[in-house]
């Protein structure tokens, strides 16, 4: 891989915890300012599931840890301190990036205990970041899937999926996919704020147009939710007609839950642009990481009409994504990420 202008082994004070996880070297380029790449050989692409984990896949891939996303209230922030890096800014910034992961799912899923069992994607970070626009791991494991015809989803907030639809449509051929595309904020302050290594509203509903016109039934998850900032009628009218609009089947929406790490990140950047919720917030979710019980049927009550009115309520299995489990080490709660 031939990035202009790139720095090897770049000092990040991060590499004794990746070096558990197969670290190669630390690569940095003028494209992407800011940002660490770790790039380090997994020995697993796949990823198991526990037993109960109550989802309807038992597998995911997961190509890079970290995400330049940078999404404030993002619930997979936990899962970079099992790598002696920080749940902010680090996340953010320093991108651990297997590039075997094609190569070695590709035995994987050759091996004759393969029950050719739906995997999901998306379901920790991003797979569509950035950086897949340099590292192109997705083409390797979309053909690895293909060619062993193993059903698969994929969630993102990532536009370059558009890319890769020749090959989803090739894809679908042979086995079902699965896509979804997450968009939970049309406020184009607000998306800044709140997600801004993203592409913005606008780009992603134009996603969903392209990937319904390709003969895919999309999901789109408004999800989080964000109390008092993205839950008024109007707010969720505006952005309901405009999914509808853009042709999607289905809609999934539920509050933001604020687990681990991820509370202190997103509550600071609170404390920073609304400090008057700041009281609210603290009655709304306590010492937890979830809204109250009352606050949920609220907004189901809110949310269920909206469905009912755009027609996005078609009965669609949409995956709700698992946690991380990679390495054997625990990880967030599956509930959470469905917005990774």
């Amino acid at each position: 891989m031939r990035w202009q202008g790139q720095t090897l082994d770049a000092e990040d004070g991060a590499l004794p915890g990746l070096e558990r996880a197969g670290f190669v070297r630390s690569v940095q380029t003028p494209e992407f300012e800011g940002i660490t790449f770790h790039e380090v050989l997994c020995k697993s692409a796949l990823n198991k599931l526990p037993e109960g984990s109550g989802l309807s896949f038992k597998w995911t891939i997961n190509p890079m840890r970290g995400c330049s996303h940078a999404c404030r209230y993002c619930f997979a922030r936990t899962t970079h301190e099992y790598l002696d890096l920080d749940a902010g800014r680090d996340f953010d910034t320093q991108i651990v990036v297997k590039t075997n992961v094609a190569a070695v799912l590709r035995k994987e899923l050759h091996r004759r205990s393969w029950r050719h069992e739906t995997v999901a994607l998306g379901t920790n970070t991003d797979p569509y970041q950035r950086a897949e626009g340099r590292y192109r791991l997705m083409p390797g494991i979309i053909g690895a899937l293909t060619d062993s015809g193993t059903p698969f989803s994929i969630l993102t907030k990532g536009t370059l999926l558009r890319r890769d639809l020749p090959l989803l449509i090739q894809a679908a051929r042979v086995a079902p996919v699965s896509l979804a595309v997450s968009i939970a904020i049309l406020d184009p302050d607000l998306h800044r704020g709140l997600e801004p290594g993203t592409p913005s509203p606008r780009a992603r509903l134009d996603l969903v147009r392209a990937l319904t016109d390709a003969g895919f039934a999309v999901s789109v998850l408004v999800a989080p939710v964000i109390p008092y900032l993205t839950d008024a009628s109007a707010q969720l009218e505006e952005l309901f007609a405009a999914i509808a609009a853009a042709g999607a089947a289905n809609v999934v929406a539920f509050p933001m839950h604020l687990r681990g790490s991820t509370r202190g990140w997103f509550l600071e950047w609170l404390a920073t642009h609304h400090p008057a919720l700041l009281r609210r917030y603290r009655q709304l979710y306590g010492r937890g990481a979830y809204v109250t019980p009352e606050y949920s049927a609220w907004l189901r009550g809110r949310v269920e009409p909206l469905l009912a009115r755009h027609g996005l309520n078609r009965d669609l299995r949409v995956d709700a994504a698992p946690p991380e489990h990679e390495d054997r080490l625990p990880g967030p709660d599956p509930q959470l990420a469905l917005f990774a």
